[in-house]
């Protein structure tokens, strides 16, 4: 048997965000954005500087993915090998938000099973990797793409957004299937927005409930839980079949996963009795959002995502990782198995701050690290509280030892993998179509 990391998961990320806007005609690609084809060896010098071990990162489905069957490796195995030959353990994320031009937007039927092929193609080839995410924020990816019309098929209707949501988690569960396939101890760690709507006065009740209800639908179906009544009447009312609805219950791969926490200051929002919605700011927080989705589902829990722009004060972004650890702690301390942090992402961001919906080019101050590769107060400051805690949370806090295969570990294939004869990109690593 390989041998196991034990201990808390410090980590961070290298979006691979890929959705398009302009009608499909423009496609925002972070990695090109933020210059990582160019730098994935300083990105990953920085990840060893900060002190962590533990990365959510994957290759561009866009450029990899060719067609059903068919795949791009190039990218992948440059940067996958050196990776394992770092020790660093990556979180790989199959799909950020975006799906190939052949396949077009999450309406498409075909896509969940020309995406499993694709994963357990991705398994096969890089067999060390235990990890996954395979479908990144279900419920954010289809809301956006077909319910806000901000991306890919940019559609705003519940059927729509139904037929998304369907297609995502389906994708997402015979994906797993084909990983496990491949690697029977995957371990597969949902990255889900954990969202809450409040009431501004007595006539929102009822759709701030709806609202509530609807932000549980991507894990409810990808754990095999029961939607309840009013979900279950909205899911066939906007074209979810009875036989579709069962295939996710009886798909209950739950047993291999642990639940991972997005939270941001955005995730909490205002409702008004019409079920308009508006930002409210942290009202609840981190920890007592995470309760209500532990309490439904009772998996180990990861906090998977969380940011804030460094800010004119320069300490905006520190203050918000300490706040942030601090609810860590609290849900630790509560007895809820909690199992790791990630601040995301390792380098800033391009055009988040209009959710990528404008190709601008606006850099958002988001990182560890700025574009220039240089470690922000927020990194500097992430480096010492992982120096602090690594040693100190598995002996005095409730802790679940998760485990964790190291590449290293992993017996054979010394090398990477042979090159294929689509592995024709540029010898900079760089993708097709990239920057």
């Amino acid at each position: 048997m390989v041998a196991s990391q034990p201990g808390f998961i410090f980590a961070t990320g290298i979006e691979n965000s890929i959705p398009t806007i302009d009608g499909g005609r423009v496609r925002m690609d972070e990695m090109a954005k933020c210059g990582h084809y160019r730098h994935w060896r300083r990105d990953f010098d920085l990840v060893e500087e900060v002190g962590l071990r533990f990365l959510r990162y994957g290759p561009p489905l866009h450029t990899s993915l060719l067609g059903a069957g068919r795949y791009d490796w190039s990218f992948a195995d440059e940067v996958f090998p050196d990776l394992r030959r770092r020790n660093l353990v990556a979180i790989v994320d199959l799909c950020h938000f975006g799906l190939p031009d052949f396949l077009g937007d999450f309406q498409n039927p075909d896509f969940p099973e020309i995406f499993a092929g694709y994963a357990r193609a991705f398994a096969q080839r890089y067999p060390w990797l235990q990890l996954y995410t395979p479908v990144n924020e279900m419920s954010i990816c289809a809301l956006f793409s077909a319910l806000y019309g901000w991306w890919n098929e940019q559609l705003r209707s519940d059927r729509a957004f139904v037929t998304a949501l369907k297609h995502v988690v389906k994708a997402n569960l015979l994906a797993m299937r084909a990983i496990l396939q491949v690697r029977p101890d995957a371990l597969f760690i949902q990255s889900e927005s954990s969202e809450y709507f409040h009431a501004v006065k007595p006539a929102a009740i009822g759709p701030a409930e709806t609202r509530n209800a609807r932000r549980f639908l991507s894990l409810d179906l990808n754990y095999g839980r029961r939607v309840d009544s009013t979900m279950y009447e909205y899911l066939l009312d906007n074209g979810m079949t009875r036989d579709e609805y069962h295939f996710f219950l009886n798909n209950n791969l739950k047993h291999h996963c642990l639940m991972g926490n997005d939270y941001y200051q955005t995730n909490e929002h205002h409702v008004t009795a019409d079920g308009a919605t508006t930002a409210s700011g942290e009202i609840f927080g981190y920890a007592v959002i995470t309760h209500q989705y532990y309490n439904r589902y009772r998996l180990p829990v990861m906090h998977t995502e969380t940011n804030l722009c460094q800010g004119p004060a320069g300490d905006e972004a520190v203050r918000w990782l300490r706040k942030e650890w601090a609810n860590v702690l609290r849900v630790r301390n509560n007895g809820v198995p909690i199992v790791g942090f990630t601040w995301y992402s390792l380098t800033d961001q391009v055009d988040w701050d209009t959710g990528l919906r404008e190709d601008n080019g606006r850099v958002n101050a988001l990182g560890l690290a700025d574009l220039d590769r240089q470690l922000r107060p927020v990194g500097l400051a992430y480096r010492d509280l992982i120096a602090d805690w690594t040693d100190v949370l598995p002996t005095q806090s409730v802790c679940l030892q998760v485990p964790v295969a190291l590449g290293q570990d992993y017996p054979g294939l010394a090398g990477p993998p042979a090159p294929t004869s689509l592995d024709a990109a540029s010898a900079t690593g760089a993708p097709r179509n990239a920057e």
